[in-house]
């Protein structure tokens, strides 16, 4: 490439984020759980209809395409957990040290539970392709999902049938895997810039990010994060004093706004050491001020709420998950229409944020790369989904679950301009 096309190019990049950060508007990608589609059993090596493996690519290849860095208007990807689906062992040495037993139970017969090796083979190799897709391109993070840890196994204490839990209660430990993937000395995220800490190897993490006139911080919890990981997120944000900050975790909110566990998937009842969600806002997002959006994924379904923390700010907290989508593989293969196989159908949320005049807002779209349509705009979208997500609303309500605006009246009396904007978050 002559010089000339290299210096068109620069000021082309360096035209786009001048322009977009004097316009305040920019798009926040949100990659809530990909564990079908990286799925080894979703590929048609296994006789799956379709490569699953596609539909995670083209979502990856669509933020790639539309980055700030390539013309377009986003400026951060954050995913949610359970990039993949399998653990690789059933119980690792050091659980077993503690005490822990296994258990046979329902969940963990469950194909899609059962540990197997091929997680190693194909889905993790699955995953580090995706995102080599968008590294290099704009700051990211991906958080551990329970499904990401290297064992998984059904606790003795917690026996079906028996404390309310039907099917027992699942134990998860392990993030070797996780952190050969994505841990903070990896490829993906070694002395990277705007990667600013990490902790348990990468498992928790925190990221600078400069877009519409700001400078955010984002932190990355692993799921149920114990006090010593919220310390060390009180001491990221220390550093980094007065940014709006958005924090990701794999489980935050369920389908009903709650801030509650799967009741089948509770760290904190296997180990307390662990935070639920209502630890972690009574001991850290309503304690910092800086904190205005929390993002999860794990429960399906989707849903959102506001609260106002210790000093009387809105804190936004929305769940976004659409794993147990399946009209794709009914499409595919409507033979088989009666098996209970989910994909995700290629569903994820964009955040728009338009920061420009007095009052600041977000408008929250959900597209599909694979129907290439809003869900407003798919004409088909509530007879696909709606009665078994939300049965008892009605098409507008259950769309209006899914396209939506955050309303950020307070965010420009919180928060002040950043000085520069420099693009790849260093002061």
């Amino acid at each position: 490439m002559s010089i000339k096309r290299i210096l068109i190019l620069l000021l082309a990049i360096v035209g786009t984020s001048v322009a977009q950060a004097e316009d305040g508007k920019f798009t926040i990608a949100v990659i809530p759980d990909t564990q079908y589609y990286t799925d080894y059993r979703h590929q048609t090596e296994e006789g799956f209809p379709f490569d699953a493996r596609e539909l995670f690519f083209d979502q990856m290849r669509y933020i790639a395409e539309n980055a700030e860095s390539h013309g377009g208007d986003i400026a951060f990807a954050t995913a949610l957990g359970d990039v993949w689906q399998h653990a690789s062992q059933r119980m690792t040495p050091e659980y077993a040290a503690q005490g822990y037993k296994h258990i046979q139970t329902y969940l963990t017969s469950l194909p899609q539970i059962h540990p197997d090796s091929r997680v190693l083979t194909v889905e993790m190799p699955t995953a580090r392709r995706g995102y080599e897709m968008i590294a290099g391109k704009l700051p990211f993070s991906v958080v551990p999902g329970n499904h990401d840890y290297d064992s998984n196994w059904a606790d003795s204490r917690w026996p079906e049938g028996q404390g309310g839990l039907p099917n027992g209660m699942l134990a998860y430990g392990g993030l070797k895997n996780w952190t050969s993937i994505f841990g903070a000395d990896t490829p993906f995220f070694r002395k990277k810039s705007w990667y600013v800490a990490s902790y348990n190897g990468g498992a928790d993490s925190a990221q600078l990010f400069d877009a519409g006139g700001y400078r955010f911080l984002h932190i990355g919890f692993e799921m149920a994060p114990s006090d010593a990981v919220l310390k060390w997120a009180e001491g990221v944000i220390k550093r980094y004093p007065g940014l709006p900050t958005i924090v990701s975790t794999h489980s935050f909110l369920n389908r009903a706004g709650e801030r509650r566990e799967n009741p089948a998937v509770d760290f904190k009842a296997v180990n307390p050491v662990h935070n639920n969600p209502q630890d972690v806002w009574d001991k850290f997002l309503s304690q910092n001020d800086q904190i205005f959006l929390m993002l999860s994924g794990h429960q399906y379904g989707q849903a959102h709420r506001v609260d106002l923390n210790r000093f009387g700010h809105k804190v936004y907290q929305v769940l976004s998950d659409y794993q147990g989508r399946r009209q794709s593989f009914v499409t595919a293969a409507p033979a088989r229409a009666n098996e209970r196989e989910t994909i995700g159908d290629g569903w994820m949320r964009l955040m728009q944020f338009d920061l420009s005049g007095p009052k600041a807002s977000v408008q929250v779209k959900t597209i599909s790369t694979y129907y290439k349509s809003t869900a407003s705009k798919l004409p088909t979208y509530s007879a696909f989904y709606k009665e078994k997500e939300k049965p008892t609303a009605t098409d507008e309500e259950f769309i209006a679950s899914d396209e939506f605006a955050l309303d950020l009246d307070d965010f420009h009396a919180r928060f002040a301009p950043a000085r520069s904007a420099r693009g790849d978050g260093r002061k």
